[in-house]
């Protein structure tokens, strides 16, 4: 899923030094712009010689066939005219693998850098707050008006998180900057509080399926489906068609959308027939609904007029987690297995398009969290922590008052027609260049934007309803999930404090025994 090699070719009015600017905005080797040229022009000298190989081909070709006709001998013209069309062949013969070495090194560049993104690899400190939900007391009172009209091709709730931090020099702030009043604490964290409602089994789950298996139990399973379905609801209302993807896709599909890591951090393989060697047959189980709507329209091309397309996505997500070792053992926020409602969206081939959709798309993710009731901060990701696909991404982190800080419940990227040109999705043809001469303007293919955002992963939902609504003797269920409950407000707890494992009791004799 490469940017468009012409970007690179300066005699297609390509830019190399602009690429080059946003590798290293990316915090990625700029010389990688470079090899991708050499490997280039190696190809384009190739198939040069075979052009003009193959021009003398035709020239003796010409030749001869008069001195044929009047019985002259031609038999050097003849030698002549089969070397150059041998040479020809042998030459195109390299051609495949002098692609394949250039579109290698061009799947390394990644995507341009939307201006917005704070130019950091440092996410703690650079990351770019803004907005906040609710209004924290330092913009009480200030700002009034500020968000006036915001709501207007962003989504109302956009509008309203940005005028309640519109206090002047508030935001948007570099979040190592950024000082305000945090929202309540409370004395729960989420795992506990799954355990006390009888809403899982982890231990159960783990003797099944191993680490961060768990079985979800009654209200922890009604909770599931509950934001499951306002999730498919709530985007149906605006429009969206709902879609149940496959939950595995075929290697040679999934290469051209996932990050070379991803394969060995994130994707579980699933063998397929026993006696394939080629593994031609393998396919990967999905981390996102976002990889197989990605091929839904895989080479098809698209009426510009019916341009956007939005999907939401619903599926089972399957993650390795393997760069996460140690982190969020107890509980479900961060499991190998879980649910997501997704936000897909394509757009026609302009980026001021695509750049409004994403402002959209985040509006209701944003409108989505607050009809839930949960406190959140939206930030702009650093540039050296973006994915080679994404242009620019939000996420969404909303407060756990009872872990006493933010955690990520939403990413939504901007992947313009990165992703669009790895599965073949066109929507037109786009002309681009100088007027005038040789460097007249030059008809390129067009392809999709295409964006993706969480609407709700529903483990992570779960823990921050939780930790939000709990009460001393349960936890309340918030008013718009109530219909999707069957009716149920509230989930009492049914049991104690969930006993430590072997290995917690043993970290906690340690700092016991520490002076």
């Amino acid at each position: 899923m490469p940017i468009d090699i012409n970007e690179l070719r300066e005699y297609k009015n390509g830019d190399p030094a602009k690429w080059r600017k946003y590798m290293q905005q990316r915090f990625k080797p700029a010389h990688f712009v470079d090899e991708v040229i050499a490997a280039d022009e190696k190809w384009r000298d190739a198939t040069n010689a075979i052009d003009d190989l193959n021009r003398q081909a035709n020239a003796l070709q010409k030749q001869i066939a008069p001195k044929k006709k009047a019985g002259e001998d031609c038999a050097e013209l003849v030698a002549s005219m089969k070397a150059s069309q041998k040479e020809a062949k042998e030459i195109k013969a390299t051609l495949p693998q002098l692609e394949e070495e250039r579109d290698s090194l061009l799947n390394r560049i990644g995507n341009l850098v939307d201006p917005e993104v704070p130019i950091s690899n440092d996410e703690d400190e650079d990351n770019l707050v803004v907005a906040l939900y609710p209004l924290p007391v330092e913009a009480e009172g200030e700002g009034e008006g500020d968000g006036e009209g915001e709501g207007e091709g962003q989504g109302e709730a956009e509008g309203q998180a940005k005028a309640e931090g519109a206090k002047k020099g508030l935001l948007p702030c570099p979040l190592g900057v950024l000082q305000y009043t945090l929202p309540p604490t409370k004395p729960l964290t989420h795992d506990d509080l799954l355990w006390r409602i009888d809403g899982y089994e982890p231990t159960r789950g783990q003797n099944v399926a191993g680490h961060r298996a768990y079985f979800l139990k009654n209200a922890g399973v009604m909770l599931n489906q509950a934001l499951i379905n306002y999730g498919i609801a709530f985007l149906s209302k605006k429009g969206y068609d709902i879609l149940q993807p496959p939950y595995m896709m075929n290697k040679d599909v999934m290469a051209k959308l996932a990050q070379l890591e991803d394969f060995d951090e994130q994707l579980y393989k699933v063998s397929g027939k026993t006696d394939d060697p080629s593994g031609s047959t393998e396919k990967y189980l999905i981390a996102t609904s976002e990889q197989p709507i990605c091929g839904y329209h895989a080479k098809d091309w698209i009426n510009p007029n019916s341009l956007p397309l939005r999907y939401g996505g619903i599926s089972t997500c399957f993650r390795k987690e393997a760069g996460s070792s140690g982190k969020d053992i107890r509980g479900i926020f961060r499991v190998h297995q879980f649910e997501k409602i997704e936000q897909f969206c394509l757009t026609v081939d302009d980026f001021q398009e695509s750049q409004k959709e994403q402002k959209r798309m985040l509006a209701s993710a944003e409108e989505f969290y607050q009809s839930l009731g949960f406190p959140y901060r939206v930030v702009c990701i650093v540039s050296g922590e973006l994915n080679d696909a994404a242009v620019k991404k939000y996420d969404l982190e909303a407060w756990f008052p009872g872990q006493q800080t933010y955690r990520e419940l939403v990413s939504c990227s901007n992947c313009t027609d990165y992703q669009a040109r790895g599965v073949g999705t066109r929507c037109g043809i786009k002309k681009t260049g100088k007027s005038g001469g040789e460097d007249g303007l030059a008809a390129r293919a067009s392809y999709v934007h295409m964006l993706n955002s969480t609407l709700c992963a529903t483990g992570r939902g779960i823990c921050c309803l939780l930790e939000n609504y709990q009460t001393e003797d349960g936890v309340k269920v918030p008013d718009v999930l109530v219909p999707f409950m069957g009716g149920v407000d509230f989930l009492p707890f049914k049991r104690g404090p969930m006993e430590l494992t072997k290995g917690e009791k043993g970290k906690n004799k340690k700092k016991g025994g520490k002076k």
